[in-house]
């Protein structure tokens, strides 16, 4: 079976938004997407069973049932679903889960917003550069809630990369928020920054972000693993780069 399994028929959801957070650069839009879930004690609404998922499954400390490495979340007070996922979409099947995915949107009017970071070192007390670009009635929509544009030249790949094209040849309506990130190790800053000044504003409520700063290190520490796995395959890894002077 491929596709999106709906578990949940009791939560109801009118034209949602969606907040990507598949593994990338910095990992910024998997932890940001993981603290919406938590913040907002989201239920476990739906399973992601696309080909070229890695045919796995995970646990979670304290619970016995195993489910699938990606996962839908819902919030239908907030009519909000996040996109977790414990392990990175490889190169080869980006487009066809992109395709997949953005099939099940179309059935429930999902307005998706997709996250990246950018590779970039800062100083401690500098806090990271934030854009957003859009298809559709996306650039509108940041551009009323006072997101930047790009300052220069660039180019989203990864499994992301494949969201955003889809949305481009299909012509559907979607954002792209990139956040500048440390490439070499977890980013909770980045990532909080990325809720807090970009996701937020677009979806019209104040989301708190002290939990993400307050355990930074712990979260660092925790998600290693994970970084270095994404290191080891840089064309698995969403992230956004600079495209340069000479294009």
């Amino acid at each position: 079976m491929t596709g999106i399994d709906v578990l949940r028929d009791d939560v109801s959801l009118d034209a949602p938004t969606l907040v990507e957070g598949l593994p990338g650069v910095g990992l910024v839009g998997k932890l940001a997407a993981d603290h919406l879930a938590e913040t907002f004690e989201m239920v476990h609404y739906a399973n992601v069973h696309c080909e070229g998922l890695p045919p796995v499954t995970t646990y979670e400390d304290g619970d016995r049932e195993l489910v699938t490495p990606v996962r839908l979340y819902a919030d239908p007070e907030r009519n909000l679903l996040a996109l977790r996922s414990d392990v990175p979409v490889s190169p080869g099947a980006a487009l066809e889960f992109a395709s997949c995915l953005e099939s099940w949107y179309d059935d429930g009017e999902v307005t998706p917003i997709y996250l990246s970071g950018i590779g970039r070192g800062r100083a401690e007390e500098e806090s990271p550069g934030l854009y957003g670009v859009g298809t559709g009635a996306g650039s509108d929509r940041l551009a009323e809630v006072g997101i930047d544009s790009p300052d220069e030249s660039g180019l989203v790949s990864g499994p992301t990369g494949a969201l955003l094209n889809h949305a481009v040849r299909t012509g559907r309506t979607a954002v792209g928020l990139i956040v500048e990130s440390t490439p070499q190790f977890p980013d909770p800053e980045a990532a909080a920054h990325l809720v807090e000044d970009g996701i937020g504003p677009l979806l019209g409520f104040a989301v708190p972000v002290d939990d993400l700063i307050d355990h930074a290190e712990e979260i660092r520490q925790a998600k290693r693993r994970l970084a270095r796995q994404m290191q080891e395959a840089d064309e698995t890894s969403s992230q956004a780069r600079p495209l340069g002077m000479y294009q």
